[in-house]
């Protein structure tokens, strides 16, 4: 396991994509492919961002992903901030050999370094007894999401 580097783009993107359809998100449009292989460039060497990827006989079969996000002070979290955790994902491949869990705990270890209070993540079926495991539980306020696209069409 290891930071992930320029030449890992094509396979974050690649893993990311496995994501969005393990959750039921159709993938295949090449405009979001290439939007997200910048974004990666452009947040490999930002210390906002921690990304890692495990590479098995000289192949990446996994990441994870941390963002630390400026959030206002909560009673939940006095000082604000937090680690959204996302793109944890594994080819299926290589499932059950421990290394999206391990690419998950690199980047807890990172969140919990970064000193901010609170970590959040998107939790498909499969992953949620490892986010159990490392102390997530579910909210009583689930995510809600709105297309601002579709809201501005007439």
């Amino acid at each position: 396991m290891r930071p992930a580097a320029a030449a890992d783009v094509e396979a974050l993107v690649t893993l990311r994509g496995i994501m969005f359809e393990a959750m039921g998100v159709a993938a295949d449009d090449p405009r979001w492919r290439a939007a997200a292989r910048r974004w990666f460039v452009e947040r490999l060497a930002d210390p906002a961002y921690r990304i890692v990827v495990v590479e098995v006989r000289g192949g990446v079969v996994a990441c994870a992903m941390g963002a630390r996000r400026d959030a206002a002070p909560s009673p939940g979290v006095p000082d604000g901030g937090e680690v959204l955790v996302s793109n944890v994902c594994t080819l299926p491949d290589a499932h059950g050999q421990g290394h999206g869990s391990a690419a998950f705990d690199a980047v807890m270890a990172w969140a919990r370094e970064t000193g901010v209070a609170r970590a959040e993540l998107m939790a498909t079926a499969d992953g949620r007894q490892l986010y159990e495991r490392a102390g997530f539980c579910v909210t009583a306020f689930p995510a809600m999401r709105a297309d601002l696209r579709a809201m501005m069409e007439p």
